[in-house]
């Protein structure tokens, strides 16, 4: 089962319970305790237990953790990618292509005596 399809298939809840447990796990690698982390996010320890244990806290509260546990590269999923049609990326493309470069002639000073 892909990870896209495994994740789609979990409701909310699990979801959280996902996400606490990513938490837990990366404040344990850095040898964190609760009461640390939430007083490096300026929260209170009983907002990351509630976390920890898969309950819902603010966005704002969320991304304060992940910044504090350096994990905020989970959001590089949210990154919004520009396409580019054809007529774009040629133009591109062109802008990019080196010209040659051409140096103006320099005729020698007229040696007349």
């Amino acid at each position: 089962m892909s990870e896209k399809s495994y994740i789609t298939s979990l409701s909310d809840k699990a979801i959280l319970s996902e996400i606490g447990t990513f938490i837990t796990q990366r404040r344990i690698e850095l040898q964190i305790t609760q009461a640390e982390l939430a007083k490096r996010a300026v929260l209170s320890r009983s907002t990351v237990s509630l976390l920890e244990r898969g309950e819902s806290i603010s966005l704002s509260n969320l991304l304060k953790l992940l910044r504090i546990l350096d994990a905020l590269y989970v959001l590089n999923a949210f990154k919004v990618q520009e396409e580019k049609n054809s007529t774009a990326l040629a133009v591109q493309e062109q802008k990019q292509i080196k010209k040659r470069v051409t140096k103006s002639k320099i005729y020698p000073k007229d040696k007349r005596t």
